[in-house]
């Protein structure tokens, strides 16, 4: 018989725990579902926790998560954050930089010598090295020592930093890609001319879970609708505009509505505003759905989201959702579900929401709309069937 395949993945953390995003969430979880099949799979990472500051928190070496074999490896110090900092600046401000500035960038990005060691002398006994997400140099480097088995699992955005020459060298290079959405290998092929025919659109499976609205609300004396958000706070996912636009909302509408947020991050509230967030940080899981199957709407403002793992959950516990227009992959799943609304400045914000306060048999078509699509799209089976095609070519 033959021996069942063995996978990699790389990536520059390891999902354990609540200190991560949803790209690490994303690889563990098809980590896992290749270890439910018999398949060998080893986690190739960093000893990092804390994507600000890249410290060494883990030990080194080798221990088996949920049947994967983790592996990691420490961050490389000497970094140059000057000269990090000055050529990323310049990338976020678009100014036109030349390849071997790129290269500073990546070398003073996050590093792992010993990953990289590793991945050379052992890289030979995968038969597919997984990596992800393509922003990091860790995923740059790495996909240059095996390429011809290497497949990038990117969470690509159309931001300045897609448009380097370097990130197009990578994903021209490798075996193949692994996609979260169509509208993520649309942006792809446009970028950088790949060949549909080596490129599968795959996603995560969400499970199915119960939730309880009127617990949550009880357990925090919750009488007036309420927004949710979930996930970190910061900047680059829109949640400074969130609260300008809720606050705003409230003023100009008179309209009693909350907004609630888990997850981590630091925020500053316009001050009329803040006496009426509740901020639960890190929740369980149960907490999470509970409080999402009360809300009016999950919101999420981001422009930059290749998969959005929080909007599916939303659907599955039945509560539509209201999403920034100018990503392409939120929206995306708000037209083919029917359970989402889109907006692209203020007026609509208000527009929007207003809809979903005002005609709450709206709000529940939508609900069960995106639950349904969770349920068709997204469920193990389904997302199985796309990896292991993906997989098996």
């Amino acid at each position: 018989m033959a021996s069942p395949p063995h996978i990699a993945f790389v990536s520059p953390r390891f999902s354990e725990g609540p200190t991560v995003g949803g790209a690490e969430t994303l690889l563990r979880k098809l980590a896992e579902r290749l270890v439910s099949k018999g398949w060998q799979v080893d986690f190739l990472t960093t000893c990092a926790r804390n994507h600000f500051t890249w410290d060494n928190e883990i030990e080194p070496g080798e221990k088996v998560i949920e049947g994967i074999t983790v592996r990691h490896f420490p961050v490389d110090g000497g970094r140059d954050l000057t000269a990090f900092f000055d050529v990323q600046s310049r990338i976020s401000r678009s100014v036109k930089i030349t390849r071997d500035e790129e290269l500073i960038w990546h070398r003073n990005n996050v590093n792992s010598q010993a990953l990289y060691a590793y991945l050379r002398t052992e890289g030979h006994r995968y038969d597919k090295i997984i990596m992800g997400p393509y922003l990091f140099a860790l995923v740059y480097f790495a996909s240059q020592i095996h390429p011809e088995r290497t497949l990038l699992l990117p969470c690509l955005h159309d931001e300045c930093f897609s448009t380097l020459k370097t990130i197009r060298e990578m994903f021209l290079s490798v075996s193949g890609w692994l996609f979260n959405a169509e509208p993520e290998r649309d942006l792809a092929i446009k970028l950088y001319g790949l060949d549909p025919s080596r490129s599968d659109v795959v996603g995560m499976g969400i499970e199915a879970f119960t939730a309880n609205p009127d617990r949550f609300r009880q357990r925090h004396g919750l009488t007036a609708p309420y927004v949710i958000y979930s996930g970190r706070r910061e900047p680059m996912k829109g949640t400074p505009l969130l609260l300008d636009y809720l606050d705003i909302f409230r003023e100009r509408t008179g309209k009693d509505i909350k907004l609630v947020l888990t997850g981590s991050g630091p925020y500053d509230p316009p001050t009329r505003l803040a006496p009426h967030i509740l901020d639960l940080g890190f929740v369980t899981e149960q907490e999470k759905h509970d409080a999402m199957a009360g809300a009016a709407a999950f919101c999420h403002p981001s422009t930059n989201e290749s998969f959005s793992i929080v909007i599916l959950e939303s659907w599955l516990a039945g509560t539509p959702v209201l999403v920034h227009a100018a990503g392409e992959v939120m929206p995306f799943h708000c037209r083919k579900s029917n359970g989402g609304l889109w907006f692209r400045n203020y007026p609509e914000f208000e527009e929007q929401l207003s809809l979903l306060l005002d005609y709450p048999e709206l709000r529940t078509a939508m609900g069960v709309a995106g639950q349904r699509y969770v349920q068709d799209e997204y469920a193990w089976k389904t997302v199985e069937t796309r990896l292991m095609k993906a997989l098996l070519k």
